[in-house]
């Protein structure tokens, strides 16, 4: 708290911030984040595409790509940004701070890749957008990337995605290069979550997290915005509409590298207010030298129990079919045509709104449904 102009208080983000020497990515790496990545390296092929492609990456080529064409952070360009970087290794005690660059790009984005050692980019456009503590937060969450090891996956999923065409040459063909990538999306999806959490542990204000979140989402419009009804979106979208919009969202993020930004506050949120993040605060977190004694069966139980809390508590309709599933629903098929036509009219049944708004953009009509 500091004293402001008036006589009264403000809440300003305290320079000294909490430190977390030793801490292991463990800590708030999100349990889907953990299990995506043991599915991701069971994948059939897997194995074979990372092994060829990790000795053809043009990693060096890479890094040569953004000293020539990006500017450098460093004490005599963009300054405060590399004051940013070293503060957020120091929190997460990184020893060796990564190199970060500006490049130009309108499109707000950060990303850290690399197989050997981590790099650190981000857009002019993501500069321009936030604000200091915002930004810090973003930093953090790259700099958790680059903990976590994420690097190496982001960097594959970078190179698959851009060059899925130039690859037919792999044994595997194209089919299963695709099904790599886009279980390479599922995973790096849940990783930035855990990367949200480590920006949120880097910058210890859950504002700015939600801000930024809400930023990438809008735009630099903060007076026309409000955190709690953008949090309330997340809350309308994660339990509103039918089985249909269920399916759709599926189809709607699988092409997507990054969860919506909605879900991704909702979730940032929820953490922020468990109590395992108040014990990171209060220094009570898995140290770096106990990963190796650290249970590979105890982290499958632990994701297995995320998932099961998930379809329990989930509001959406097709977790609630999952539920009665697993629950034995006596009559499972009237439970799915009701929940599918819930608010609309059934086949047979005369009128209705659903049915209304089904015919005007049915076949042959102008709606965006026959788009």
């Amino acid at each position: 708290m500091t004293e402001s102009p008036d006589g009264g208080s403000e809440r300003v983000p305290s320079r000294d911030r909490r430190r977390f020497p030793g801490i292991s990515s463990r800590s708030y790496e999100h349990p889907a984040d953990r299990s995506a990545l043991v599915a991701l390296r069971k994948l059939s092929g897997f194995d074979t595409v990372f092994k060829t492609l990790s000795g053809l990456l043009p990693e060096r080529s890479l890094r040569l790509l953004f000293l020539s064409d990006s500017v450098r952070v460093s004490d005599r360009q963009f300054t405060h940004l590399n004051d940013m970087l070293r503060d957020a290794c120091h929190i997460l005690d990184l020893e060796k701070v990564p190199p970060m660059y500006v490049n130009q790009d309108p499109q707000p984005n950060a990303m850290c890749i690399g197989l050997d050692e981590p790099i650190i980019v981000v857009t002019t456009g993501l500069v321009e957008l936030l604000d200091e503590e915002e930004m810090r937060a973003v930093i953090g969450h790259e700099v958790g990337h680059a903990l976590s090891g994420h690097a190496v996956y982001r960097t594959l999923l970078l190179f698959l995605t851009k060059f899925a065409l130039r690859v037919a040459w792999i044994p595997l063909g194209n089919v299963a290069v695709m099904a790599i990538v886009t279980a390479l999306r599922e995973w790096f999806r849940k990783s930035e979550l855990s990367a949200d959490r480590a920006g949120l542990l880097v910058g210890q204000d859950v504002q700015a997290s939600m801000r930024g979140l809400m930023k990438l989402a809008g735009g630099n419009h903060l007076h026309e915005m409000n955190v709690d009804a953008f949090l309330e979106q997340a809350e309308e979208y994660e339990s509103g509409g039918d089985l249909r919009d269920s399916v759709l969202k599926i189809l709607n993020v699988l092409p997507r590298s990054h969860p919506f930004t909605t879900v991704r506050a909702a979730e940032l949120k929820k953490w922020a207010a468990s109590r395992d993040f108040q014990r990171i605060m209060d220094g009570h977190y898995p140290r770096r030298d106990e990963d190796k004694d650290t249970s590979v069966s105890d982290s499958f139980r632990d994701s297995a129990s995320h998932y099961a809390d998930s379809v329990r508590n989930s509001k959406d309709p097709l977790m609630g079919l999952v539920r009665d599933i697993a629950g034995g629903a006596g009559d499972l098929g009237g439970k799915l045509r009701d929940t599918v036509f819930r608010g609309g009219s059934r086949p047979g049944d005369s009128g209705g709104d659903a049915g209304g708004a089904d015919g005007a953009n049915g076949p042959g009509g102008s709606g965006p449904a026959g788009k």
